[in-house]
């Protein structure tokens, strides 16, 4: 009988030792899987804080409204950087400290069993001496006596020390929920809060962006590039530049108008010596009429 509640207790103790060894292995993965998250989180800050940098070095090379775009651009970009950092260090704080504690909270459940263990032991050793004592010296109470005693204590020792760490592996498991809901809790309301602050920033470094004028800006760049009869000297070529079709078309306009003006220039000629014939004519009639 009691060798079966050994038995029975032994296989329990078991089952609580795999789910301490569960928490171990997964909560340390976790933990490192995290803290990874966390470091590239943080080294991705420094990469967009170099980001800034070159972007405001270039911007100063460039023109008014160019440049004006781009330092509005990076200034909304450091400042979002700036939550990212808030993002590592409550990640550190609220994900990766809290996992990285089961370390120590595993090392204590271990010892609790650790501590089981040694008193089933010491009841299972006790009970095996006790059996052999009956089987050797039946007829000896007093050993078998001193030997049903100690075997009493070690019983009382391990019951305690079971209770004990039932006690502490209920609350272990339960603490263990709650905690990981915490955890992942945190994790999701950080993370929602970087990217909803990042929303926001973005929005206003797109819109910097947009309100570039470009056309400004080409303008600038030809007034600095180009002297200051560029615009007429530009016509000049416009003009030159004509396609044959075009040049073909103007000559012919001009060759029609040049046709049209000597048209013009005959007929008046000939009214002009019909006039004249008809004024010899005249005269000649008047000088028949006084002969």
């Amino acid at each position: 009988m009691l060798r079966r509640s050994l038995e029975n207790r032994d296989a329990q103790t078991r089952q609580l030792q795999d789910a301490v060894t569960n928490v171990e292995k997964h909560f340390g993965e976790l933990c490192q899987i995290f803290a990874a998250y966390v470091r590239k989180t943080a080294r991705l800050r420094d990469k967009a804080d170099l980001l800034v940098n070159e972007i405001n070095v270039y911007a100063s090379t460039e023109t008014p409204n160019l440049k004006q775009g781009l330092k509005n651009f990076a200034d909304e970009f450091a400042k979002l950087q700036d939550y990212r950092q808030a993002e590592v260090e409550r990640l550190e704080a609220k994900v990766v400290e809290p996992l990285k504690a089961y370390g120590t909270i595993v090392k204590m459940k271990r010892d609790d069993l650790k501590a089981t263990l040694t008193a089933r032991n010491r009841e299972a050793k006790q009970l095996t001496q006790l059996e052999r004592t009956r089987q050797r010296n039946p007829s000896d109470r007093h050993v078998i006596s001193q030997a049903e005693t100690e075997l009493q204590r070690a019983t009382m020792d391990a019951t305690r020390t079971t209770r004990h760490l039932e006690e502490t592996i209920d609350n272990f498991e339960k603490q263990k929920i709650k905690d990981i809901k915490t955890i992942f809790s945190e994790f999701i309301t950080i993370e929602m809060l970087f990217h909803g602050k990042a929303l926001e920033v973005y929005t206003a470094a797109y819109q910097n962006i947009q309100k570039i004028d470009e056309e400004e800006d080409l303008e600038v760049f030809r007034n600095s590039v180009y002297p200051p009869d560029y615009s007429s000297r530009l016509d000049i070529v416009r003009a030159n530049s004509k396609s044959p079709l075009q040049r073909s078309l103007s000559a012919k306009c001009i060759s029609g108008t040049g046709q049209v003006s000597t048209c013009r220039l005959r007929k008046d000629q000939q009214a002009e010596d019909d006039d004249e014939e008809d004024e010899d004519l005249d005269v000649t009639e008047e000088e028949n009429f006084l002969k």
